[in-house]
């Protein structure tokens, strides 16, 4: 059967359109329109090694295109957090801020601070751990996060176990105090009612992407402490609890000036951080700043976030990456200057 050019023309023209309905969701370029930022008026295509936004593979890597990013490029990246990037919080725990410094943060065991704290965002953690005889502190680990926002709620945490099992799911979700329940299969997602807030599983277990429509987007999986983390560390792990914990990376599209909290302070334009920089393990303090009662409390010494002004958002937007005094941070770790 033979197919007249004008016909070939027309399936070709259907079949985008389909590709197009089926892809509503992804992007494969941006036309930057932030007013106020390099990369306003540009246009940004996504590179042929991740040409789309998202993938039907959780392995895969994605585009992202960020413009707030000085540079105006995409890049490529994958879903799961990035434990040596900015905005992530994993191990014991490890902080990288905003300003591409490390530093350590320890809290207590069985207690809640705040992450980040702005004024229409509330984020906080639990931590847990244990203190073995002998030791002056606590050891500790991110298990759950509390976010508030737009007078709504939402938590994950890590379900408690005794042995790790690859093929057990440990996330617990609640949006407004109820139970969620995500499907157990690669790439299903949640939606709130008004679809402001996406949960989206990277793969059939233990990994999701909560989105936050014009507010954060985090990245969560879940790890245990293993018997080589123990081994190395002398965490002295007890045998009925391998401490299932969070790995978290977070990405922030609207912080104001005034942010504050153990990480959303590093985000501040006029942050001095107090970590001392060369010293192999940074850790800075606050436990009493930043102490909150609950998981879902937005009460600290430090906390600035209010329900009321959620609707009132300051316009003034700090960016994710901006333009950095190389004086300030040439011997931060995280970060490289160059003349």
């Amino acid at each position: 059967m033979e197919i007249s050019k004008s016909s070939s023309m027309n399936l070709i023209i259907l079949l985008v359109l389909v590709s197009g309905l089926v892809q509503a969701k992804a992007y494969y370029y941006r036309q930057c329109s932030a007013v106020g930022t390099r990369c306003n008026g540009k246009y940004i295509q996504c590179p042929a090694e991740c040409p789309s936004s998202e993938s039907n593979d959780p392995k895969a890597k994605v585009c992202l295109i960020d413009c707030d990013k000085p540079t105006c490029s995409a890049v490529c990246r994958h879903r799961k957090p990035n434990c040596n990037a900015p905005g992530s919080g994993c191990f014991d725990p490890r902080f990288i801020g905003g300003d591409g410094r490390v530093f350590y943060f320890h809290g207590k065991s069985n207690e809640h601070f705040s992450l980040v704290s702005d004024s229409d965002l509330q984020i906080n953690a639990r931590f847990i751990g244990h203190r073995p005889e002998g030791r002056t502190r606590d050891y500790t680990w991110i298990q759950a996060l509390g976010v508030l926002f737009n007078s709504q709620s939402f938590s994950v945490e890590a379900i408690k176990t005794p042995q790790w099992n690859d093929q057990v799911d440990h996330l617990k979700f609640t949006y407004n105090g109820n139970e969620l329940v995500l499907d157990e299969s690669s790439l299903s997602t949640w939606y709130s009612p008004k679809r402001d807030v996406k949960v989206e599983r990277i793969a059939t277990k233990n990994s999701v992407i909560v989105t936050i429509e014009d507010v954060a987007e985090i990245l969560v999986n879940v790890v245990p402490v293993t018997k080589e983390d123990d081994t190395i560390h002398n965490y002295q792990v007890p045998s009925d609890d391998c401490f299932a914990h969070l790995e978290v990376q977070f990405r922030f599209f609207s912080l104001s000036p005034k942010v504050d909290g153990v990480l959303g302070r590093t985000y501040r334009l006029d942050f001095e951080n107090p970590a001392k920089p060369g010293v192999a393990m940074p850790v800075v303090g606050g436990e009493d700043k930043y102490k909150t009662t609950s998981l879902l409390s937005p009460n600290c010494a430090s906390c600035v976030f209010s329900q009321d002004s959620s609707s009132e958002k300051e316009i003034t937007k700090v960016a994710e990456f901006v333009t950095l005094d190389c004086t300030k941070f040439s011997n931060g770790m995280g970060i490289v200057c160059k003349k």
